[in-house]
């Protein structure tokens, strides 16, 4: 409750307010007018302040004046370097011996000389332009010695020799104490010293090997300095030096290698690429960085297989190039087991025997492929007649491999070498599957590859089926996956080879349907095995009606027991993995025999019928209510095709299966939802057979289809009447109302007829007055109906 005080009272309060508001007033005008006078002042004693132009920042330049400096230097180094060399070449002949060396020497020394004034003045770039510059005046003068003086040596040895005068000269105007600060002398000495062994191998008329021997040993060398030096442009020019020529000595000894045509020539080039391993496995000994050690141990590794595999190539026949190779592979496993070895060059190694290993398993794939594939070609060929072996079984189209007899000493090699070599624990159960895999596609090529019979690589092939079926129901994880894809492409590829003969055939469906069958058992892999031997078992259910001469329409009969046999393993599987890939592969297969009965009618019936029995019976499930629409819809379309083969045209013997059932099923619903729309309940069945009817009746001259069509349309609409639904009573009284205009049509014509001329135009005009005087009250009659039908159901 708020206290109000008495007037006199509150109004002394409120002049106390205003009192000190005034008070505070007042102490505010006078600190502005202060604050006023101050800045006026302030103003007064810097005139200049409103006259100095705002400060805008410096336009930054678009090159930094070390840069610019660097470009400028470098074109003038190169014109310079340009006019001594046309001096050199052009104007060389007008002067003599004493000019000449009077020139050259005193231009040379001075250039080379000047970079020592330079430095001491701080110019370093410009020292570098100058130094450049004499280095290239160097190279000149070499080449006038030669055209003056020397002009009947050979220009190939003479380069060599002036290339390691460079170099030498070159190293040691860059170790002058002087000229330390240079940083162009070194790499130019150390690029001029990649020329002195080629060249003088290509002077003397060497052959391929000195030749490429002289390109690893530079890169040797190269491999020292890089050892050697520290991080820099001398460094630098090293590695590159190392790789480029080390590059192409590798190239040509691999070359040679492979087109030895002897052990001689072999052993030479094997010796070549053995130098070129040494050489990159010192440099990885030697190497400052991991990642670059591994490379070049890896390197080194394939080196060395490259040049004992090549070695042993050489005496063996060529289908064992590849296992020379591999063995060699293998063998550098044992270095990894040397523990005195870095870990960087252990790595390496082991990278490069599975390099070698990896490549060998590709060599076999075309061989895999062909086992795999080429079966396939037994599709067109169906039954023809069992071939002689296993070979002629797979090469049906395609060519057989050359080399491919020793595809499984590969492939048991490599799995070998993962089962037993690979101890991490990591990697160790990665190994073992890729072992597997290994021995999977040797079992697979053996049959063809030793030409065994025929009966006997189909019964090899089983067993491999059944042992990748077994380890599907002992192991778990990565291993049962691997095990089922095994045997999934196993018994695809058996299946294609059987296709050969017709015993063949059968012997092998039978026995697949029932190795998948026993395989889905108590089994983590149910949802593939269990539909694939359904797939097998309606195979064979087709393979058999074949073998027995039936015709498709009647083998579809016996492919019908497996949809069948799946609804019912369906119904006891539950709720387990397996039970929507066991219904999926069952409806598939219905649909197939379907496929097969579509030229005979009858039995496309039957067909339909049957697939309808098993959806019905699949419906009694609770969970699979919804399949009994589809059975209903096999039904209609059983009865229609029999209509069909019967040669019923009447439409209302098609409409009327459609009808009872829909009207059936919108009685249940009603039932169920009282608020369910007569429409969405009866609409679909009644216009069914209303509507086609009605067009029929309308084209039919006989009255007894009218007749029959308008006592069912009255008995609709009074039905719909008397409870009060909207839809029979619009359908009924639509079609009642339509067929009484069509059977009144002639008697109308008649009348029409007899009247006079302008008796039609006057009651014509009479309806419309009557309508036009009773506008309002139709109107009203109008919205009474709408309003009457939109209350019904």
């Amino acid at each position: 409750m708020t206290h109000l005080p008495p007037p006199a009272e509150e109004l002394r309060l409120l002049d106390a307010e205003l009192r000190q508001l005034d008070a505070r007033r007042s102490q505010l005008l006078t600190r502005r007018a202060w604050l006023i006078a101050a800045l006026q002042q302030t103003q007064q004693s810097r005139p200049w302040a409103s006259a100095q132009p705002p400060v805008t920042a410096a336009p930054r330049p678009e090159t930094a004046a070390p840069s610019v400096q660097n470009v400028l230097l470098v074109l003038g180094g190169v014109l310079l370097t340009l006019a001594a060399a046309v001096f050199t070449l052009v104007s060389w002949g007008q002067m003599g011996i004493a000019g000449r060396a009077l020139v050259l020497g005193a231009v040379t020394l001075a250039t080379l000389a000047a970079p020592v004034a330079l430095l001491k003045r701080g110019l370093r770039s410009t020292a570098e332009a100058v130094a450049g510059l004499g280095l290239a005046l160097t190279v000149l003068d070499a080449y006038a010695l030669h055209a003056a003086a020397l002009s009947g040596t050979d220009g190939t040895g003479y380069a060599a020799a002036a290339s390691a005068v460079l170099a030498a000269a070159w190293s040691a105007y860059g170790l002058l104490p002087v000229m330390s600060a240079l940083r162009l002398p070194l790499p130019s000495a150390l690029a001029a010293a990649q020329f002195p062994l080629l060249l003088s191998a290509l002077a003397a008329d060497a052959g391929p090997y000195t030749i490429t021997a002289a390109l690893l040993v530079t890169a040797g060398l190269d491999a020292v300095a890089v050892a050697r030096l520290t991080a820099g442009a001398v460094r630098i020019t090293a590695v590159v030096g190392a790789c480029g020529m080390g590059g192409w000595g590798v190239l040509a000894a691999g070359w040679l290698s492979l087109t030895a045509g002897g052990p001689g020539a072999a052993s030479r080039a094997g010796a070549l690429l053995l130098l070129a391993a040494a050489i990159a496995l010192g440099a990885a000994w030697r190497g400052p960085g991991i990642g670059h050690a591994l490379g070049l141990a890896m390197t080194a590794g394939l080196l060395v297989v490259a040049a004992l595999g090549g070695v042993a190539r050489s005496g063996l026949p060529s289908q064992w190039a590849v296992p020379a190779h591999l063995a060699v592979g293998v063998a550098l496993l044992a270095v990894v087991r040397a523990g005195r070895l870095p870990d960087a060059i252990r790595t390496g190694f082991a990278w490069a025997s599975g390099a070698v290993q990896a490549l060998a398993v590709l060599w076999t794939l075309p061989v895999v492929a062909v086992v795999l594939l080429g079966p396939a070609g037994w599709l067109g060929r169906v039954w023809r007649g069992a071939p002689a072996d296993a070979r002629t079984a797979v090469l049906v189209e395609a060519p057989w491999p050359p080399g491919a007899v020793m595809a499984p000493v590969v492939l048991v090699g490599v799995a070998a070498v993962l089962a037993l070599a690979v101890r991490a624990q990591v990697w160790r159960s990665r190994a073992r599957l890729g072992a597997l895999g290994l021995l999977w596609a040797t079992a697979l090529v053996l049959p063809a590859v030793l030409e065994l019979p025929y009966a006997a690589g189909l019964l090899l092939l089983g067993v491999v089926t059944a042992a990748a079926l077994y380890a599907c129901g002992v192991t778990a994880s990565a291993a049962q996956v691997t095990a089922l894809v095994l045997a999934l492409v196993t018994a695809a590829g058996l299946t294609l080879v059987s296709l050969a003969s017709q015993s063949a055939t059968l012997a092998v469906l039978s026995g697949l349907t029932v190795l998948f069958a026993a395989a889905s058992w108590r089994s983590g892999a149910a949802p593939f095995t269990a539909p694939a031997a359904l797939v097998y078992a309606a195979a064979l259910a087709s393979a058999s009606g074949a073998a027995a001469d039936w015709p498709a329409a009647r083998t579809a009969l016996l492919v019908l027991l497996v949809p069948a046999a799946a609804a019912v393993l369906a119904a006891r599987l539950g709720s387990s993995r397996a039970t929507v890939p066991v219904e999926a592969v069952g409806a598939a297969l219905g649909l197939f025999a379907v496929a097969l009965a579509v030229t005979d009618p009858p039995m496309l019936a039957l067909v339909l019928a049957l697939c309808g029995v098993i959806a019905a019976g699949t419906a009694l499930r609770a969970e699979r209510r919804p399949v009994g629409y589809a059975a209903t819809a096999l039904f209609v379309l059983a009865a229609w095709v029999r209509l069909a083969a019967w040669d019923v045209g009447t439409p209302e013997a098609y409409t009327l299966p459609v009808t009872v059932p829909a009207l059936l099923v919108g009685g249940l619903r009603r039932r169920r939802d009282p608020r369910a729309s007569s429409w969405t309940a009866y609409g679909p069945g009644l216009a069914a057979t209303l509507l086609p009817g009605l067009v029929a009746a309308w084209a039919d001259p006989h009255w007894t289809r009218p007749l029959l069509l308008g006592g069912a349309a009255l008995l609709v609409t009074l039905l719909g009447a008397r409870h009060h639904l909207g839809a029979p009573l619009v359908l009924g009284g639509s079609v009642l109302a339509l067929l009484t205009l069509h059977e009144l049509a002639p008697y109308v014509v008649q009348v029409t007829g007899a009247l006079p001329r302008w008796a039609p135009p006057a009651l014509a005009g009479l309806l419309l007055l009557a309508l036009g005087a009773t506008y309002e009250q139709r109107i009203r009659d109008v919205r009474r109906v709408r309003e009457a039908l939109g209350r019904m159901d």
